[in-house]
């Protein structure tokens, strides 16, 4: 069941934030972890990603041997470390967020870097969540889906998915907005007049 799922049968609703720290940044790497196995995928040989950045297991680039096959149980645990990693990073420069808030940039980070939450002279999205505009700062999460390749620029399938990925559930995040109520109908009746009331007087009916 995905980690969002399983906060809803605990009571969580938009824009709730736990209280208890430890447990936020853990729900928050849980939720990210999920965005990140499947845009990820797992190989346990070291390989180049398009960049041309050496990785292995579910997009690990730290300390990779390119001479040996990772276990399962080694990938999962580097998975976990470097998620924890990228979501403390995310609570350094950008601390308190809702936990699908944190776990979409937290999955950001993981996959670019600190720089689109902490690197405000370049990083619109890191302006904003620090002006505390979250719900804009998650709408430029779509904006980050290049690489280099072959030292150009490109968007790459790949990331344009994931970005979009994050960004629905760094919108679930936020609180419900407010329901404005409908001014009253000024529109003018299109039924049948009303018929006019017999004059009194004398005469046939």
């Amino acid at each position: 069941m995905p980690p969002l799922s399983r906060l809803r049968e605990r009571g969580w609703e938009r824009g709730d934030v736990v209280a208890d720290n430890a447990a936020r940044l853990k729900i928050a790497a849980a939720i990210a972890i999920g965005l990140a196995i499947p845009a990820e995928g797992l190989r346990q040989v070291a390989y180049r990603d398009p960049p041309g950045i050496l990785t292995v297991c579910y997009g690990s680039t730290r300390n990779v041997d390119p001479a040996r096959t990772y276990s399962l149980a080694e990938c999962r645990a580097r998975l976990d470390a470097d998620m924890r990693v990228a979501i403390e990073a995310v609570e350094r420069c950008a601390p308190g967020l809702p936990e699908p808030v944190l776990a979409a940039f937290g999955d950001a980070v993981y996959n670019l870097g600190p720089g689109i939450v902490c690197d405000r002279a370049k990083s619109t999205a890191a302006r904003l969540l620090a002006a505390g505009d979250v719900e804009a700062a998650c709408r430029e999460l779509p904006k980050w889906n290049k690489a280099r390749v072959g030292g150009v620029m490109v968007s790459l399938p790949g990331l344009s998915k994931r970005r979009a990925a994050e960004m629905a559930v760094c919108l679930e995040g936020l609180p419900p907005r407010p329901i404005t109520p409908s001014p009253p109908s000024t529109r003018l009746r299109t039924g049948p007049a009303p018929l006019p009331s017999r004059e009194r007087g004398g005469g046939a009916p």
